[in-house]
């Protein structure tokens, strides 16, 4: 349905770089028979392949194999104990990416999956990992699919539901927009099929005590998130500088139709994800350690450029790679803060030392940089400080 308050829609959309979209189990397997709903996913992927060639990075974040699996094993998921529960992922899962395997392939697109559990989020080395895996699958011009690891996770290492999976995996990667597909097409004052008085709300800026009290349970058998949890993922995508929005997938071509003006709910932040990762770096992480760096690597931070060993005079403290750490000039006052490339007894033995020569000392090639640039963040960049 197209709806005039949603004309930005198209525009917002075009401007994203990089996008991440949700397909809930619903909306991807049929709530009868288990099926695969094949013909609403590759009319999907017609989508996804647009969104491609328009030069924009894409990662899915698809539910349903727990669902595909359950069919295939005759179990019944709402009733199913966690192990149960782990069997019908294992089997789906197989399904759920040969699928997508089979659809991307067809207009000449490489699927990957990503399994990831709230573990993989919460331990730093195994974020950077998967941030790292993502990263590398876009550029090489794959499609990643995500998906919870069901298989490994235990109750207290799970998301739950793919809605706040879709936007821890939008705040990884700093992605412009994350679109949830959903049963319903926005966020209501009251749940729209049961209260005919419900209002449509096209906007959200600020996720006031209001929207949490207008939420309500699942809205279907094989969905395990609400509204909820959608204003959960919400929450984070915002707080990375992440436009999201909520949209009905019950049409063919979702993403042709939002371009067009369908209706959507639109939940938009007060920063950029540049921005906010910056915001991040500068003001709530805590120092782990300090690099001392030269004249010459003062010069280069200050025109903008990465922290390279060779500018790098003394390292202090204990610290493992993707720790914030402090930068000092050759006076000893702090320059400003970043994300170290390198544990800290590594860091001591590449400093001073180009890059070339990384793999000898170390016995491996890690990244060029001590700290790039877009781990790092000057004082003068910080928020409340002068330019």
């Amino acid at each position: 349905m197209h709806d005039d308050t949603n004309t930005l829609s198209g525009q917002r959309l075009s401007q994203a770089r990089r996008v991440v979209i949700k397909i809930g189990s619903a909306l991807l397997v049929d709530q009868s028979s288990g099926a695969l709903h094949r013909e609403w996913l590759e009319a999907l992927c017609t989508d996804v392949v647009a969104l491609r060639e328009q030069g924009k990075e894409v990662i899915l974040v698809s539910s349903g194999a727990v669902a595909l699996g359950a069919r295939r094993l005759e179990i019944d998921v709402r009733r199913s104990r966690l192990p149960d529960h782990q069997a019908a992922a294992a089997v789906g899962q197989i399904q759920l990416a040969h699928a997508y395997e089979e659809v991307l392939g067809q207009f000449g697109f490489t699927a990957a999956q990503v399994l990831l559990t709230l573990d993989d989020s919460e331990s730093r080395p195994r974020y950077l990992n998967a941030v790292n895996t993502l990263f590398t699958l876009l550029k090489l011009g794959v499609i990643p699919v995500v998906n919870e690891n069901d298989t490994v996770a235990t109750q207290e290492l799970r998301y739950g539901d793919n809605d706040r999976l879709a936007a821890r995996v939008a705040q990884m990667i700093s992605a412009d927009c994350l679109i949830l597909l959903s049963d319903v097409d926005g966020l209501y004052t009251a749940d729209p099929q049961t209260n005919p008085d419900a209002r449509y709300i096209p906007e959200v800026t600020a996720l006031t005590d209001d929207y949490w009290a207008m939420a309500g349970g699942p809205g279907s058998d094989l969905a395990s998130g609400g509204m909820r949890t959608k204003l959960d993922a919400a929450r984070i995508a915002l707080d990375a500088g992440c436009q999201m929005l909520i949209t009905s997938g019950h049409i063919m071509r979702p993403l042709q139709a939002l371009e067009a003006g369908a209706r959507a709910t639109w939940f938009l932040p007060d920063s950029t994800p540049r921005a906010a990762r910056k915001q991040w770096i500068a003001g709530t992480l805590q120092p782990k350690g300090r690099l001392k760096v030269d004249a010459g690597a003062v010069e280069a931070l200050s025109g903008g450029r990465s922290l390279l060993p060779a500018g790098v005079t003394g390292v202090e403290g204990s610290f493992v790679r993707g720790d914030a750490v402090s930068l000092l000039d050759p006076h000893g006052n702090e320059l400003g803060r970043g994300l170290i490339a390198y544990a800290a007894d590594e860091a001591r033995a590449i400093i001073g030392q180009q890059s070339a020569a990384i793999p000898e000392i170390l016995g491996y090639r890690g990244r060029d940089e001590m700290i790039h640039r877009d781990d790092l963040v000057l004082v003068r960049q910080r928020p409340g400080t002068s330019t």
